[in-house]
């Protein structure tokens, strides 16, 4: 049974990692780059950083050994690498296709898709409070999407879907085998988003202050971000996790307004707005509940 402190520490783990993520509008603002090279060159960067924080999880290991191994090579352990390098690609496939509007009103559905796949497979019920605040907080990203859909969106709406799909399955296995080791898998993973990448990239070297932006980019948004949430969704039940995910929807926006002046719209604000107050809701509920002292 988990502690008021594992829950804390999840989710502080799984904000951050909505942080993390929402700071990629600005490195693509400052990158004058094609999506594939950009990608790219992010998960070569994800990929080191990722492998460099596996190894310090060895090292810690070995120091500790009653904490464990991590389980490799095993059919699960593929399945996390592939999952993980599929919801990559799937995510710049649907980029290319479609609207990142509209990837964000898809992507809105993790905590719903995750508390589905939670409650198959782990048995994972789903309070009516992380019901109502999903549903608010999807009302929000639909505002901001709008309802507009055309019939080249289909396509990459099918795979912002498969990404989606994807990532939420991750959370949950994640929680289903912790001892898996999320970082090795999510280093491979990046280093195979590279080789599907890789053809279709620039084959010019970006500039020394590009490689920067982009080393920044990877190392925060792909590898800390991917690996926070994955670590801290264990923490916490796998809907919870996706709502909280959500707030990177709203900051994303935000960063760039308060850098580059770029004007979200009405929609964009009224939405968000949603967004923010469902999850600000569903936390300030669920600690104030919690700070009640049960007796032993």
């Amino acid at each position: 049974m988990k502690t008021l402190s594992d829950r804390g520490y999840g989710i502080a783990l799984v904000t951050l990692a909505a942080v993390l993520w929402s700071t990629a509008g600005l490195f693509i603002r400052l990158l004058d780059l094609d999506v594939w090279t950009i990608l790219g060159w992010r998960s070569v960067f994800g990929g080191v950083a990722l492998a460099l924080i596996a190894m310090a999880g060895v090292s810690a290991r070995q120091r500790t050994p009653s904490t464990g191994t991590p389980k490799r090579f095993g059919r699960m352990w593929f399945a996390a690498v592939f999952l993980s390098a599929l919801s990559m690609v799937a995510y710049i496939a649907a980029l290319k296709l479609t609207t990142v509007a509209n990837v964000l009103a898809i992507y809105a559905t993790v905590p719903f898709v995750a508390a589905g796949l939670a409650l198959v497979w782990l048995g994972e019920r789903v309070g009516r409070r992380v019901l109502t605040a999903s549903a608010v907080a999807f009302v929000g990203v639909l505002v901001v999407a709008g309802f507009a859909l055309t019939p080249d969106d289909v396509a990459g709406n099918a795979l912002a879907f498969l990404m989606t799909v994807c990532f939420a399955a991750l959370v949950v296995m994640s929680r289903r085998h912790p001892g898996m080791g999320m970082a090795e898998i999510s280093a491979y993973a990046s280093l195979a988003c590279v080789a599907i990448c890789w053809p279709l990239m620039s084959t010019e070297i970006p500039s020394g202050v590009e490689l920067v932006i982009l080393a920044g980019f990877g190392v925060t948004s792909t590898a800390l971000a991917y690996l926070l949430f994955l670590v801290g969704g264990r923490y916490i039940p796998s809907g919870e996790a996706g709502l909280i995910a959500l707030l990177d929807v709203v900051l994303g926006p935000l960063w760039v307004w308060l850098a580059f002046g770029e004007d979200p719209g009405t929609a964009t604000l009224f939405g968000g707005g949603l967004i923010l107050a469902s999850v600000g809701w569903y936390l300030w509920s669920s600690f104030r509940d919690r700070a009640v002292v049960v007796p032993a």
